[in-house]
């Protein structure tokens, strides 16, 4: 099988339609053979591309009826596919009409036959197209820009004086939720999410898929995500109609224009106790749209985590067909791919976590007595000697964030647990999970405790520590024993 060979057994010029449709005819599996103008459509550049079972013939011919050689072709075959989906998506989107005549492979799953947009496939490629960068980049830029206006707005750093006399720091760029959230850990969880899907999707998933027999495959990654469409329009309504809209005129906008309000004092809200210093109308502009930019970074967030529920999902399906293989433990990929995802999972956890525990942080600390929230967690470590563990009496203070933040941590716990155990399941190999779920639980008792006992910053010093080190390694010094190509990858 293959291309005629002169004397020295190299073969005599490139492929032609004609020689691929005889050699594919010649396959013994293949009874129905293969019409010429099927394969001449080809090697020209048009919409139809060549159908899943037609890919499985072209790969044994290239693979020379050699079942390794023939796997490695199919996988070769289908990353190649995902990415022409990608730049056709990408030239729809745009309007334009590609005019490559190597784009010649469909899409596996059929996304290429489904037009229009939905909110799934759209915030599944705000994480998967074009650079890894891209979203964080957005996300830093969107943070960078708050900054640079709270400082022309004067509301950067703010002092004001409270009724008992107390002077306190509620400036724009001493709020960690607002400063080390979307400086730093958003950007980093998106950017982990968006390596995971992009990694799946285009090289895990396919050299996996082309394992599976053609009528053991299921549904593909785009209708996976698809199938999930209202949980991210729930996602959208909860971040943009109440975090957002709700939250903003409620917290932000009345109490400034009546010049009064229920919640402490901070950089939004300074303009009703320093009317003189700052404009009314310029502070209800500014908060509109930071909590504008922060409602859709939270849904972001939230679209984050489900995107890698998902990944988990899919993975299950795959893992469960690839289950009757009888070379499961040792396919090329297969331990790779688990254990990147597990990676990834674990990454965007405890990132997220710490994500809750600014908010929490930030919400406490304005109904303190210290002048700022840096020497409020220098105070606290101080008396760890003392009297730690002694419960903090807050009486009835509450604000919007108190649930918001408690909310994203059962949200990533979730996440996690969820993912965790669908993964689990799937897999044959033994994963490492004890040392990473130990962290996750620890950051999350960690948040428990902020604000809780006096000492808590003890914790929360040791909780930063463990998400530092779960960035740059996820198993916490665990390595899984299973698999016989275990890949050390990131």
């Amino acid at each position: 099988m293959g291309r005629p060979v002169d004397s020295d057994g190299c073969p005599h010029g490139p492929w032609t339609p004609e020689m691929l449709a005889e050699a594919i005819s010649q396959i013994d599996a293949n009874r129905n053979g293969i019409e010429l103008r099927t394969v001449q459509l080809w090697f020209k550049d048009n919409e139809k591309g060549i159908s899943t079972n037609n890919i499985r013939w072209l790969a044994r011919v290239l693979g020379c009826n050699d079942p390794e050689g023939t796997i490695a072709w199919q996988a070769a075959l289908i990353r190649s596919q995902a990415r022409l989906t990608e730049r056709r998506r990408a030239h729809r989107e745009n309007n334009v009409v590609s005019g490559s005549g190597h784009d010649m492979l469909p899409d596996i799953d059929g996304e290429d036959s489904r037009h229009g947009l939905s909110i799934a496939r759209v915030t599944e490629a705000i994480f998967s197209h074009g650079s890894l960068l891209n979203l964080p980049a957005w996300v830093f830029a969107g943070a960078v820009a708050l900054q640079f206006s709270s400082y022309f707005l004067t509301i950067h750093s703010v002092s004001y004086v409270r009724e008992d006399g107390i002077t306190k720091e509620v400036g724009f760029l001493w709020a960690p939720n607002w400063t080390i959230v979307f400086l730093v850990l958003m950007p980093v969880f998106f950017g982990i999410v968006a390596d995971q899907v992009t990694t799946w999707k285009t090289q895990s998933r396919p050299t996996l898929v082309a394992y599976i027999n053609e009528h053991d495959r299921d549904e593909g990654w785009i209708q996976k995500i698809e199938a999930s469409s209202y949980t991210y329009w729930v996602a959208l309504l909860l971040c943009l109609g109440f975090a957002g809209v709700f939250q903003w005129v409620s917290v932000r906008l009345l109490p400034v224009l009546q010049g009064s309000g229920a919640i402490a004092i901070d950089w939004g809200s300074v303009a009703f106790v320093q009317p003189d210093n700052f404009g009314v109308v310029e502070q209800a502009v500014f908060t509109g749209a930071a909590y504008l930019y922060m409602s859709l970074c939270f849904y972001l967030f939230i679209a984050g985590l489900i995107l890698l529920c998902n990944l988990a999902d899919d993975f299950a399906h795959i893992g469960k067909a690839l289950g009757l293989h009888p070379k499961f433990m040792s396919l090329n990929g297969a331990h790779a791919a688990v254990s990147r995802i597990m990676r990834g999972i674990v990454r965007a956890s405890i990132f997220g976590l710490m994500v809750a525990v600014c908010m929490k942080l930030q919400s406490l600390y304005l109904v303190t007595t210290a002048p700022s929230v840096w020497q409020w967690l220098l105070s606290d470590f101080g008396s760890a000697m003392s009297n730690f563990g002694t419960r903090i009496d807050w009486g009835d203070y509450s604000m919007p964030t108190h649930y918001t933040s408690l909310l994203v941590v059962l949200m990533v716990c979730t996440a996690y647990i969820y993912a965790t155990i669908r993964i689990n399941t799937a897999s044959p190999f033994q994963l490492p999970l004890v040392r990473p779920t130990t962290a996750v639980l620890l950051l999350g008792f960690a948040y428990l405790l902020t604000g809780a006992v006096s000492g808590f910053s003890v914790f929360l010093a040791v909780a930063i520590v463990v998400t530092l080190y779960g960035f740059f390694d996820p198993d916490f010094g665990s390595r899984s024993k299973g698999g016989a190509n275990r890949q050390n990858v990131l």
